[in-house]
């Protein structure tokens, strides 16, 4: 089966979730004309990144699942134009919130909710102080399209998260991300220590990885940072096959053939001479 998958980055507008939301719905319509299958939003892609400060007036952006029209909007866009998304948002429930990602099939259908296993913590990234460590468990989506692994930004530093994805039968992984500059330390850029990690994880797991990140200078409360794009494409075996820049907003699509990529992952015997028995002093550490 040859699918067409497509990746996208863009500046968001802080405080305006209607703007963002339909730049978001006009660069889907820009994969739609280039005949995507599944096409890929950074994380939190309705607001600013609100994670580079402290402050509770961002749980307001907190929205419940399925009972917000975003949920609508994307679910009628996915059924018109016979395309899948995956959504990122983030999640109130009760009084637990969580940083949460939903699939829409091609029939408009939601999925169950994944939520973010990996919480981070640091200089310009404070999600601990709003989202709670997700509680759902790796999980991969059956669609008309094959079957879709989705790890959330600081998910994509984990080789466990990849692995597992691809064990429950994922034959693509997909990665909404939020990343740039360092505010404790202006000269780092991750960049390609980002990118790196992911080849790494296409080339291991013989599986093609898309990643969607923000673009543009974001500031609150002092700090600022700067989201550096590179939303990128890799083949199976960890090549960049379609990249974007720093600073440019729009999407780059590429074809798959999983028949081929399935076949290839058989052959190469990686999954045959996994030694499960030896790996458990992993969970001693």
């Amino acid at each position: 089966m040859k699918i067409k998958v497509t990746a996208s980055q863009f500046r968001t507008i802080k405080g305006d979730s209607e703007s963002n939301i339909n730049k978001a719905l006009d660069l889907a319509n820009l994969a739609v004309s280039e005949n995507s299958n599944i096409f890929l939003l950074q994380e939190l892609f309705q607001t600013e990144y609100f994670c580079s400060t402290q402050n509770p007036k961002f749980f307001d952006y907190a929205i419940s699942f399925p009972d917000n029209k975003i949920f609508e909007i994307f679910s009628n866009f996915c059924k018109k134009n016979k395309i899948v998304m995956p959504i990122s948002f983030f999640e109130k429930q009760g009084q637990s919130y969580f940083n949460s990602l939903v699939l829409i099939n091609s029939k408009g259908e939601l999925s169950e909710v994944y939520r973010k296993s990996h919480i981070p913590d640091g200089p310009g990234y404070n999600e601990k102080f709003y989202f709670t460590p997700g509680n759902t468990g790796f999980k991969v989506f059956e669609t008309e399209y094959g079957k879709i692994g989705c790890g959330i930004c600081w998910d994509q530093w984990f080789p466990e998260c990849a692995r597992a994805m691809t064990l429950l039968g994922a034959d693509i992984l997909f990665y909404p991300t939020a990343i740039g500059s360092e505010p404790q330390d202006p000269m780092l850029n991750s960049k390609t220590h980002w990118q790196n990690v992911m080849i790494g994880h296409s080339a291991a797991n013989q599986i093609p990885v898309i990643a969607s990140n923000r673009i543009g200078v974001e500031k609150e409360d002092g700090i600022s940072l700067s989201f550096y794009g590179s939303s990128f494409i890799t083949d199976h075996l960890g090549n960049i096959i379609e990249k974007m820049d720093s600073e440019t907003e729009g999407i780059i699509t590429k074809e798959l053939d999983l028949n081929y990529i399935n076949k290839y992952r058989q052959s190469w015997g990686n999954f045959r001479d996994r030694r499960p028995d030896l790996y458990k002093k992993i969970c001693d550490f």
